[in-house]
């Protein structure tokens, strides 16, 4: 099970890129009791971007496989935290640009891809019917 606690662990592992913006998040937060991971998620999201304009697809593969580990592996906390602050800003054209959530969404594996197609439903209908 992957706790809130070693959450990121996994991305740092596969993304040397996201490195530094996750070392600065934390070195910005040093003083608080604990790290608001969803603004950090939102980063995560915005380097993603990134890798998509720039077709850098091995490193998205691994990404996009700690997010499926995260919504298969996590607690409740990861699980949620993969869903709301990674998937739906990967959707969130305010936050990555017009034309990445369609590519995005070509390289999500089964279960992103299940939770993916849930976000949209929830914005279109206000509820989640599909299982």
């Amino acid at each position: 099970m992957i706790s809130k606690e070693e959450m990121f662990k996994p991305i740092l592992a596969v993304s040397d890129g996201f490195r530094p913006i996750w070392n600065e998040f934390v070195s910005e937060w040093e003083d608080e009791a604990e790290l608001p991971q969803y603004l950090a998620l939102s980063d995560l999201a915005t380097y993603i971007s990134g890798l998509v304009t720039e077709s850098r697809t091995r490193e998205l593969s691994d990404i996009f496989e700690v997010i499926e580990r995260w919504l298969i592996e996590g607690d409740g906390y990861v699980r949620e935290a993969a869903i709301v602050g990674i998937l739906e800003d990967l959707q969130n054209t305010n936050v990555v640009g017009s034309d990445v959530p369609d590519k995005v969404q070509e390289l999500l594996p089964p279960e992103s891809q299940k939770q993916w197609a849930k976000i949209i439903e929830f914005w279109d209908t206000g509820r989640i019917t599909s299982e």
